[in-house]
């Protein structure tokens, strides 16, 4: 119980908190991630969008294809600029997997070298002058 002079430490459901910390573009979109398993709070795996979530809290998500680890500093009350929304959480996550240590597959599609792709149109407009092809 507080007494008097102290604030109550405030909660918000995790849905809201992912769309005021501009983790997610809406709140659909984190209902659906929740909702998918995507997301542990404090280790424990929730699909409960209406989970809440405060201060001290911490989050590990799986966000666009590597995990995320977040400590909740402050639930936020609005959804604003992204210099706010960096400011309700310390990212603590683990550094990225270096390239040399991913699995074969990740390795199969790593990024092609330069001109290995479609020709761009200038590339196009040189070969079908070489060929012939070109009306003048």
């Amino acid at each position: 119980m507080e007494g008097p002079g102290e604030t109550p430490l405030r909660k918000e459901r995790l849905d809201r908190f992912l769309f005021f910390s501009r983790a997610v573009k809406s709140r659909t979109l984190a209902q659906k991630i929740i909702e998918s398993g995507a997301i542990r709070v404090n280790s424990e795996r929730t699909e409960r969008t209406d989970h809440k979530v405060g201060a001290g809290d911490v989050l590990t998500m799986s966000l666009h294809n590597r995990i995320v680890v977040w400590r909740i500093l402050d639930p936020g009350t609005r959804r604003g600029p992204a210099n706010e929304a960096q400011g309700l959480y310390e990212d603590i996550s683990p550094p990225p997997v270096p390239k040399a240590e991913r699995s074969p597959y990740e390795a199969a599609i790593a990024e092609r070298p330069p001109g290995a792709g479609r020709p761009t149109k200038k590339e196009r407009r040189d070969t079908d002058r070489l060929s012939g092809d070109h009306e003048d």
